[in-house]
């Protein structure tokens, strides 16, 4: 894959670097700051990006908003997201348009190797990958909310595990339960959230914004 770096850390950004071209991944561009991010993706339209929230100039979101903008412009640009700490508002900003190909992690993640590939990978596919810290910090109130309160136990289970990119199959294996089963559950959490069989829409994606809606605080 074709991949754009953006850290304004050195020591990182070269990890980075070098872990992705071990497992074969060209990296054609890195940046360090906000405006680079932006410049490097819309010149280069990577196979998947991964960005730092936080980037210079101001510290802030400049890395985030770099890659919210370049994905206005380049529609379903696939964009693994890297932050210090688990941020509610920003893995809301980076799912809200529901295109997909969408990521969120902790820096620690970058330490093991084959999970931060297989998420990269997961994204540039067109998938969600949300670290389990995040869902945990989301997903992890109580349901106080009406629409939480339609989900049992099970479902929001699976939605967890949704959440984190997981697909049916994957998620029968983590619960020990047959992919029909989980089809199941899904399809029922899904009437329960009021999300209809959209084919224009991702509902996996639109399931997991109306639990982050109900959960938000």
């Amino acid at each position: 894959m074709r991949v754009v770096v953006a850290e304004d850390l050195y020591l990182l950004r070269d990890g980075i670097v070098r872990l992705l071209e071990a497992y074969d991944h060209e990296v054609v561009a890195t940046a360090a700051t906000g405006p680079e991010t932006f410049e490097a993706l819309i010149g280069h339209r990577p196979d998947v990006a991964v960005v730092d929230v936080r980037m210079p100039p101001t510290n802030t979101d400049e890395g985030l908003t770099a890659a919210l903008r370049a994905r206005e412009q380049i529609a379903g640009l696939p964009v693994l997201v890297l932050s210090q700490h688990v941020e509610q508002l920003y893995a809301r900003e980076l799912l809200a348009d529901q295109a997909g190909g969408v990521g969120y992690l902790l820096k620690d993640s970058v330490f093991d190797a084959d999970q931060f590939i297989e998420a990269l990978e997961r994204v540039a596919g067109g998938g969600t990958a949300l670290d389990p810290a995040v869902v945990t910090r989301l997903l992890g109130r109580p349901a106080t909310a009406s629409r939480l309160a339609r989900l049992t136990g099970r479902e929001r289970s699976i939605l967890a595990l949704m959440a984190e990119g997981l697909s049916n199959a994957a998620i029968a294996g983590r619960l020990f339960l047959s992919e029909g089963t989980i089809s199941k559950y899904t399809t029922t959490m899904f009437d329960k959230l009021g999300l209809r069989d959209d084919d224009n829409a991702n509902r996996r994606v639109l399931a997991v914004l109306a639990y982050l809606d109900d959960t938000r605080g």
